[in-house]
């Protein structure tokens, strides 16, 4: 048989208040540090997106200006520079020039865009600008002459004849000789001077 029971006191009734209190206050405070954990995560990630939004900022605007920076090259190339009477000394009655020459329907394989565009008649001088021209810019460059190329087969305009110049303001002497090796004149622009580099010996220049 079950053992009967003790029967229920004033001061037992009471102290089952008491330990219920207690465990109400302890759930109570286990969900106030929750709250807390959870307020110091969010205040922790809006600090996160502000930094990432502060970086973002940064990096559009040293996008911006390099992209002005480039467009200030070409200026300098064109101007106090005289690339045109630079390259009229090498042989090339160049006529007009035109900047950022865009080709092909944009977001397609076959598209692209050329900083600095010098036509000579039958020939055009096709230069891409760097701040810091690098080996990767040089081999790109390569590859968006050949793609001119074919789009202008393409459009049945296929008389002309093309020479591809690399400008820059800073360049290693390693990226000048790949360039010179693939038959694309040099243009280096310093605080002095800007000036198509002497072709090494046996430089032929590459026509695409």
């Amino acid at each position: 048989m079950s053992q009967p029971q003790p029967a229920l006191t004033i001061e037992g009734i009471l102290e089952l208040f008491r330990q219920t209190d207690l465990r109400i206050d302890k759930r109570f405070q286990d969900t106030a540090k929750q709250i807390d954990k959870t307020s110091e995560a969010v205040e922790v990630l809006g600090k996160r997106v502000d930094k990432t939004s502060e970086i973002v900022e940064t990096v559009s605007k040293t996008v911006g200006a390099l992209g002005n920076r480039v467009g200030d090259l070409i200026e300098k190339l064109l101007g106090e520079g005289n690339l045109v009477a630079q390259f009229r000394e090498l042989g090339y009655n160049v006529k007009t020039h035109s900047q950022n020459k865009v080709f092909g329907k944009r977001g397609t394989a076959g598209s692209g865009e050329i900083d600095l565009f010098l036509e000579d008649g039958d020939v055009a001088i096709l230069v891409e600008a760097k701040t810091t021209l690098k080996m990767d810019h040089v081999i790109d460059h390569i590859q968006r002459i050949e793609k001119y190329r074919r789009f202008v087969d393409a459009d049945g305009s296929n008389g002309k004849r093309f020479v591809g110049a690399v400008a820059g303001t800073m360049i290693a002497e390693n990226v000048i000789n790949y360039a010179h090796e693939n038959g694309l004149y040099v243009i280096v622009q310093s605080a002095r001077a800007v000036e198509i580099m002497p072709q090494p010996d046996g430089f032929v220049v590459r026509k695409w």
